[in-house]
């Protein structure tokens, strides 16, 4: 079985050739503008707009925890909007990361690579702003996306694995 690849560089621009999803976490609130949204704004505006337009008509559509949204960005490279954070705060309820709405959106993003024969591109979800441990989010990648032969590879601004 094929593992995680882990590498140094930057998840917006993602390596290798083929159809490539690049996938991140996102709030349950509406808000976009902190942490590697920032990053994906400032190479396409395309994604925040429809994150935006699916929060403003979230009456009628299905957005909320464990929900994604997949957005087209260049002809082979799509944009995953995964929302896996109840609000923005840690305040004293915790973290904002919400593993099971995490969870719920690999899974649909697993179907979304496999339609587009792509492989997956991240930072470490739902661990930095939303307050998340890659030891639990790990295994989540690797049961929903990894057993599904769905190529993965995080991107670490840093040094590699740990």
């Amino acid at each position: 079985m094929s593992e995680i690849t882990y590498i140094r560089g930057d998840a917006t621009v993602p390596s290798g050739g083929g159809v490539k999803v690049i996938a991140h976490v996102c709030n349950d609130i509406g808000g976009w503008g902190q942490g590697f949204v920032g990053a994906v704004s400032h190479r396409w505006p395309e994604p925040e707009a429809a994150y935006r337009a699916w929060y403003r008509d979230r009456a009628v559509n299905d957005f909320g925890l464990g929900a994604a949204q997949f957005v087209q960005v260049e002809p082979s490279l799509w944009v995953a909007n995964m929302v896996g954070q109840r609000g923005i705060r840690r305040g004293g309820r915790g973290a904002p990361v919400r593993y099971e709405a995490i969870d719920m959106a690999l899974e649909r993003l697993a179907g979304k690579a496999a339609d587009l024969g792509a492989s997956v591109h991240m930072p470490r979800i739902g661990c930095g702003l939303a307050g998340g441990t890659w030891s639990r989010v790990e295994p989540l990648i690797t049961e929903r996306l990894v057993k599904q032969g769905i190529r993965v590879i995080v991107y670490d601004q840093g040094e590699g694995r740990p």
